[in-house]
């Protein structure tokens, strides 16, 4: 069978393929990898490691190896992969020496850190924790934390683009803070970790859009995606006016493996798109991809008083250190989205959402 996402494979191995020689021949370990991230960082080390025959194999933690299985059978039973079942705050440390970790786990979800921000904060840091306890006790010398950029805090309104020299944070009298805050303390226990044998490095990852994607949760461009779908409207529950920025998948995988193999050691990368769009125009160009009129409904008033909120990156210290830019444009980037699931992706119906 054809993988639908071969193109998008090709991008990745065509831009990465002087990377890949440190992984010859070994083991790598990846906590979060049944999701987003986890199924792209999947299709592409598969896809390489076909090609270069790298013969690297990966063992993935996840919660529920069947729940897995059922989801995407071609990454769960491919030689490369083997599932460990296990929560990432305490599975049990498989045997071995693994030359590469990739923490991914804990999604950023809106429903969790708003229902249980306990629950949300202990799972960043106790899974942080244990990941990073893992890494020393097999010998890791390469470790990627997939940290985010709710590690700023709120982007000031005159702040165009948010470099990682910026020192704001989010506000601890705040509940919902629970993800920014549990994403630092990941960073400071990687660089409290940090030593002449273990090498974290520091992905902050801002917003993204592809195949995998969740339509149903709190994903402004998923709940788009999900709504025209099902044949509109498209609901923006704000005013529309809050900035965001998105990088394809598979720009975001070759970001990614590249800050793991090529960054340096607890230095921070902001991963993302640096071009802005607003909520609103955001909804015009999911619609724009339909042949039938999609209407867009927006629920709130803007208030001229108060500046749009935005949450986009600068990026340069990425593309200046370790040669990364954007290379897939949004509306290809939406088409791609659109395409696979209509192929291929369950279409949640609409429900209550949060933008």
């Amino acid at each position: 069978m054809v993988n639908p996402l071969s193109a998008d494979l090709e991008h990745v191995l065509e831009h990465t393929r002087e990377l890949w020689g440190e992984l010859r021949g070994e083991r790598i370990f990846i906590t979060g990898g049944t999701g987003f991230f986890g199924c792209w960082l999947l299709e592409s080390l598969i896809w390489v490691n076909d090609r270069l025959n790298l013969d690297c194999r990966a063992t993935v933690l996840t919660r529920s190896p069947d729940l897995f299985r059922k989801k995407a059978p071609h990454l769960a039973e491919h030689q490369t992969i083997s599932l460990l079942r296990g929560d990432v705050r305490s599975f049990d440390f498989p045997p071995g020496r693994y030359s590469h970790i990739i923490h991914a786990a804990t999604e950023s979800s809106a429903k969790l850190n708003a229902e249980n921000p306990i629950l949300m904060l202990e799972t960043i840091v106790e899974g942080t924790r244990h990941t990073l306890d893992f890494a020393k006790t097999c010998r890791t010398e390469n470790f990627l934390l997939t940290s985010s950029g709710a590690v700023y805090g709120r982007q000031p309104a005159e702040m165009i683009h948010i470099p990682e020299e910026y020192n704001g944070a989010p506000d601890p009298m705040d509940p919902k803070s629970a993800y920014g805050q549990g994403k630092r303390m990941a960073e400071h226990l990687c660089a409290l970790h940090a030593d002449s044998h273990l090498n974290p490095k520091i992905a902050r990852c801002f917003a993204f859009v592809g195949p995998y994607l969740p339509l149903d949760i709190h994903f402004a461009i998923g709940n788009f995606m999900r709504d025209a779908l099902n044949g509109g409207a498209i609901i923006v529950k704000g005013d529309g006016t809050p900035h965001r920025s998105y990088l394809y998948a598979a720009d975001l995988v070759i970001w990614l493996w590249t800050v793991l193999l090529h960054g340096e050691a607890c230095r921070p990368y902001n991963v993302g798109s640096s071009k802005s769009i607003s909520i609103s125009e955001l909804a015009e160009q999911v619609a724009d991809q339909f042949p039938a009129q999609i209407p867009i409904e927006i629920h709130g008033t803007p208030d001229p008083g108060i500046p749009a909120e935005r949450y986009v990156p600068n990026t340069q210290r990425a593309e200046n250190e370790l040669g990364l830019r954007e290379m897939v444009s949004l509306k290809v980037a939406i088409q791609k989205m659109k395409q696979w699931h209509q192929a291929y992706g369950a279409i949640p119906k609409r429900g209550r959402s949060i933008r």
